[in-house]
């Protein structure tokens, strides 16, 4: 007896610390966004004020949720799943060391393999390095817009242009793109020494938040396969090798989840105490809707959230003890995703213009839910009494498998295509163009891909797993149609299903890979994983294996193991061994210190001024500006030669730049800045990368 409680209490001990690690990846993240959003405001998102508002808040934040669940909950949860896991609360809270030691090797494995394989993507060609720059610039000055910095070039003139690819042009100053949040957290990095580096310790905490999920929804010794098979994944590798905002994301949302689950254990284990569900359903609700800071499609991935915080409210009225967490998990999204719009308007609006053709809809379908939840929430008694069709558990569970059959075999019945009308979409048509004749394929500029999306997710998850989620899909719609349990299941089931569902039927990306399968990032792959090990679970647990043999069940399960880690490491092997962009970082820091003191940089052709206007003006710290083209790619001679002349004037020193030698000799004397010979990813659109291309930089510069 003694032996036995010793050994329960060092699992629970254990089971405590994966609940901890699993959430404070998200508290912290969360923390550091609450703190660091108003500072940036201010203008003054610096080092010290920063760490003494951030560290503050992150503490508030875990003193207000770091509660476990208590006993009740794991009696609940043996009743809704027999055998050896005992469901989310017992599987999680009586886990085993090695368990808990399995999820954080993989954690540690994941950040120190990508950490050294990182990538380098500093010259701005595409979104990685727009965020690394927008990162450098809040790191060294603390504020948005950035200035043009006219006076530099005597004045302003209408030859000057101050922005470029990824910094739109706002009121004399320059706004860069996207949301404000990965900046906010990379520019932390900075200041450590290793913005290039953040992307992997993110990466090691995303791996800890999935498996703590995993573990509260299919049990504690599903976390590790959970972990490995996330960790394993080609575009879990690609982004976090690279700063983006797809990481960040997946902690905020499937952290949310973790800790919506552990409020709604202790509200069913411990009735009562209204302040601390107060405090535990804002802390959730805010980590939800600082999905928004982060990424404006965050606000598309919190819907379900609004809507079961509705169900909660209206379970509430019927005296459930679970409804206490409703009107706390309301306002706490209200306040997140308010915070993320609020910042969207402030700080991104030119960004925002961009993307209004899927921000107003999208708008549109969240009003639409905010007013179908209020009334829901005041129908619910009278939708409670309504009698539940005996066949309505079945038709679900069919349901979910037509959905994704039919994702399946949309090749086969559609092609999307999207006849370009705005110059944006001309540039798309021409880079798929471009990248349809290296990949050896019919051009098509107007072909978007977006039918293979379910391909997508079975090149980088594997088929089987695919297959086991959808199984669990239909098992879970199926119980809780019938009777609504298991209700942990809920809002995880429902955030899933919708995400991969919408982001499968319009990924909206540019679809060459790795690029693309960034879009399944946050949401597509961590759900399908969690719901595989859940249905690998659940299969593994039916009695007919027992007639093989007392092992055959063990075997089943291993061989379930074996089929979700070995696809999506096959797959990752071409790429995962390559890091890309490798020498920007040197390069950038070279061409800095080749230009003269108290210069100002005219960039007089296209390439490089899409490329490296901002890299002169934030990582170099000299004002830059291109030169308004009117005939070909390099700016008129005269009108360069005026600008230095305006720029002499002003007591500094013009500098030409260009790609290549000729575009500056005729200003001054050649020299070269940079020439970097290094590899960049492949553009795939009908199968997984399997390798890289080579990529060169050149850039010449001349003190005219």
């Amino acid at each position: 007896m003694a032996s036995g409680g010793l050994d329960q209490a060092r699992r629970a001990s254990a089971g405590r610390v994966l609940a901890v690690a699993s959430v404070l990846p998200a508290l912290v993240l969360a923390g550091w966004l609450l703190a660091g959003l108003p500072l940036l405001l201010d203008g003054v998102y610096r080092p010290l004020p920063a760490l003494l508002l951030g560290l503050p808040v992150i503490v508030l934040l875990c003193l207000a949720a770091l509660r476990l669940p208590a006993g009740a909950a794991d009696a609940q949860d043996d009743a809704e799943a027999p055998g050896d896991a005992q469901g989310s609360a017992r599987g999680l809270f009586r886990a085993g060391r090695w368990q808990v030691a399995g999820v954080g090797a993989v954690a540690l494995a994941s950040g120190v393999f990508n950490a050294l394989l990182h990538s380098e993507q500093l010259v701005v060609r595409r979104d990685p390095a727009t965020y690394a720059q927008y990162a450098i610039w809040l790191a060294r000055h603390g504020s948005l817009p950035i200035p043009a910095q006219a006076a530099a070039f005597g004045g302003p003139d209408q030859a000057l242009v101050f922005d470029s690819v990824g910094f739109y042009p706002a009121d004399g100053a320059v706004v860069p793109q996207f949301m404000p949040g990965p900046p906010l957290l990379l520019a932390a990095g900075q200041w450590a020494g290793g913005l290039l580096l953040t992307p992997a310790v993110l990466g090691a905490l995303a791996v800890l938040t999935v498996a703590g999920v995993a573990a509260r929804l299919a049990g504690a010794r599903w976390a590790v396969p959970a972990a490995l098979a996330f960790a394993v994944c080609q575009p879990v590798l690609y982004t976090s090798r690279t700063t983006l905002s797809e990481i960040p994301s997946l902690i905020l949302l499937f952290g949310g989840m973790a800790l919506l689950h552990d409020t709604l254990s202790r509200a069913v284990a411990a009735p009562g105490a209204p302040g601390r569900r107060w405090a535990e359903g804002v802390v959730a609700g805010l980590v939800f809707g600082l999905a928004v800071l982060v990424r404006i499609d965050g606000l598309r991935d919190v819907l379900p959230v609004l809507a079961f915080a509705g169900l909660l409210v209206a379970m509430r009225r019927s005296g459930r003890p679970e409804g206490a967490v409703g009107p706390p998990l309301l306002a706490g999204v209200a306040a997140g995703a308010g915070l993320g719009l609020y910042a969207a308007y402030e700080l991104a609006r030119p960004y925002l213009e961009y993307l209004s053709r899927s921000v107003r809809p999208l708008l549109l379908i969240c009003a639409a839910v905010l007013a179908l939840t209020v009334a829901g929430t005041a129908a619910a008694p009278w939708l409670g009494r309504l009698p539940r069709p005996r066949w309505l558990p079945a038709a679900g569970a069919v349901l979910t498998v037509l959905v994704m059959a039919g994702l399946a075999a949309r090749p086969w019945f559609q092609t999307v295509r999207r006849v370009p009308v705005t110059e944006a979409d001309r540039l798309t048509a021409r880079f798929i163009e471009d990248t349809q004749r290296a990949n050896g394929l019919p051009l098509d500029g107007g072909h978007l891909y977006f039918e293979q999306s379910l391909r997508w997710v079975f090149w980088y998850v594997g088929v089987p797993a695919v297959i086991l989620a959808t199984l669990a899909a239909a098992v879970l719609v199926r119980r809780l149609l019938r009777d609504g349990r298991p209700f942990p299941w809920l809002l995880p089931l429902a955030v899933i299903g919708w995400t991969t569902v919408s982001t499968l039927l319009r990924p909206e990306i540019t679809p060459d890979h790795p690029w693309a399968s960034r879009r399944l990032v946050p949401v597509v792959i961590p759900g399908v994983i969690v719901l595989a090990v859940w249905g690998l679970r659940w299969l593994g647990e039916r009695p007919w294996w027992l007639r093989y043999g007392p092992r055959a069940p063990a075997r089943v399960t291993a061989a379930g193991v074996a089929l979700l880690l070995v696809p999506p490491a096959v797959t990752s092997v071409g790429t995962a061994f390559t890091p890309v962009e490798r020498g920007e970082a040197a390069a950038v820091a070279a061409m800095c210190a080749r230009f003269p003191a108290n210069a100002s940089v005219l960039i007089v052709e296209r390439v490089t001024g899409d490329r490296l206007t901002q890299v002169v003006r934030g990582s170099c710290g000299v004002p830059t500006a291109k030169v308004a083209r009117t005939v070909g790619e390099t700016a008129p001679g005269d009108t360069v030669l005026r600008l230095a002349s305006r720029i002499r004037a002003a007591g500094r020193v013009p500098v030409v730049l260009a790609a290549d030698q000729g575009q500056v000799a005729r200003y001054g004397t050649p020299t070269q800045v940079m020439g970097l010979v290094t590899r960049q990813d492949e553009r795939s659109l009908t199968g997984p990368p399997d390798g890289t291309w080579g990529l060169r930089i050149s850039a010449w510069m001349a003190v005219a």
